[in-house]
């Protein structure tokens, strides 16, 4: 490839013991900080993320990055982006959502050219604080949605349109958003799982 980022001799490192043993290895790009990047922009939204990687899968009780957060991609490879996001050398899974999606429009959904944190500074203070901890506030629009809790999984969602928006705060926990004809979110979980994905404004 061109990009000088993907060298040839890029460090590789072994995935884990039994990768070792079969004589795979994870292969990376180097970062290089001076070479040019495929993408810069914001994080759209509040990306969880566990270690270095950010899956698609976006599961809601992972940490998370902070929507507006500064990016620059400077790899991909297979269904892996490389990217460094507010100083730190971070991957972008492609976990779920082949199907659908390429991991090129994927990230360019994930990584914007504009930074949401102005939009944000215009919601009300409720929704900026739902979206400043990541959660979401019932009667949020689907853009103040995504930039809570991220986009749905294409695999479970497959349009934006849908009247029903399929979320996971874990492998097992799962809640639904339900949009009205006005465009505002209603979400629908077992009660424990409601009370971990919603913010309850003070009284």
């Amino acid at each position: 490839m061109n990009n000088p980022v993907w060298n040839l001799k890029s460090a590789c490192r072994l995935a884990s013991f039994s990768l070792a043993v079969a004589g795979i290895a994870a292969c990376a790009p180097r970062y290089d900080p001076n070479a040019p990047a495929l993408r810069t922009g914001y994080t759209c939204c509040n990306l969880h993320f566990e270690g270095d990687w950010i899956s698609d899968g976006n599961y809601g009780d992972e940490p998370f990055i902070a929507a507006g957060t500064p990016v620059k991609v400077y790899g991909m490879s297979g269904n892996v982006a490389y990217a460094e996001i507010g100083g730190r050398l971070m991957r972008l899974g492609h976990d779920y959502g082949r199907k659908q999606e390429s991991l090129q429009q994927w990230v360019e959904k994930v990584v914007v050219t504009k930074d949401p944190k102005v939009r944000l500074a215009t919601f009300p203070a409720e929704v900026q604080e739902a979206i400043r901890i990541g959660k979401m506030l019932e009667g949020m629009t689907k853009e103040q949605a995504i930039m809570a809790v991220g986009y749905p999984l294409t695999s479970d969602t497959t349009s934006l349109d849908a009247p029903v928006w399929h979320y996971w705060l874990s492998s097992f926990d799962q809640y639904q958003l339900v949009w009205d004809k006005q465009g505002k979110s209603k979400v629908s979980a077992d009660p424990g799982v409601k009370a971990r994905a919603v913010y309850a404004p003070p009284k």
